[in-house]
């Protein structure tokens, strides 16, 4: 499927782009389905349908994803790599994720199997995206990853163990959270698009809360909210001639 480099264009819309960023922040970081959203921007005195949020979530959500990954940090040399079920149109698909030793989110993919051709899959579309090698990589006990290692990563050093790969687990969480909300997905192309931009945007928001004290937690939240209203407007400003 052919995907435009061009940044998305805030030109022609009628709202501004605090109100636009602001709804598909709301989208991407809580629960909520479009219908509620409209409820919450009328009860603040925005008149704007649920079409139109979801119309701004599917134009500028990956914009925005892609924007943020930018920003961070290399990934880190331990990889944990999970599957797990998702419901799209009622039926089981897998969705294959994989975070670094900082539970960061290196990449998903979607996938109807979870065999050797669809781990070599995700290896490689891994390698692709993160452009670096791991110094190793962490997964169950399912088979396909060890003979998907041997054939595309041989040289990195693979632990198959269950009760090592929590921390690929526990990122599935927000994931099942948006899925129950959303009572399933309804296709597999609207369930890459939303978890492509959703694995983007909302672990920025979602900082190792556990770790921080209150005051540096909401020192950290102000940071990150500077980037989000930063990289939000400058999409905007890349598409003005």
């Amino acid at each position: 499927m052919f995907v435009s480099s061009v940044p998305p264009s805030y030109r022609g819309h009628r709202h501004p782009v605090e109100i636009i960023s602001h709804c598909v922040w709301l989208y991407h970081r809580f629960p909520l389905s479009f219908r509620k959203l409209e409820e919450l921007m009328l009860e603040r005195g925005v008149l704007v349908s649920y079409e139109t949020v979801r119309r701004w979530c599917l134009k500028f959500g990956q914009a925005y994803a892609n924007a943020l990954r930018h920003r961070r940090p290399r990934p880190g040399g331990k990889w944990h790599l999970d599957e797990v079920f998702i419901k799209i149109n009622s039926e089981l698909t897998y969705l294959w994720r994989a975070v670094d030793q900082h539970g960061t989110v290196l990449d998903i993919l979607v996938q109807n199997r979870r065999d050797k051709a669809a781990a070599r899959r995700f290896f490689r579309k891994l390698l692709k995206k993160t452009r670096s090698v791991p110094r190793v990589v962490v997964t169950d006990k399912l088979r396909s990853y060890g003979a998907a290692h041997r054939e595309v990563m041989p040289s990195v050093e693979h632990r198959s163990h269950k009760g090592l790969n929590n921390r690929a687990e526990n990122s599935h969480q927000s994931t099942r959270q948006r899925e129950r909300a959303l009572k399933g997905f309804r296709s597999v192309g609207g369930a890459r698009r939303f978890l492509a931009a959703f694995s983007g945007i909302s672990p920025h928001f979602r900082p190792r809360r556990h770790r921080m004290t209150a005051p540096d937690h909401r020192a950290e939240m102000t940071v990150r909210c500077a980037i989000w209203e930063q990289i939000t407007k400058n999409i905007g400003l890349l598409t003005q001639g």
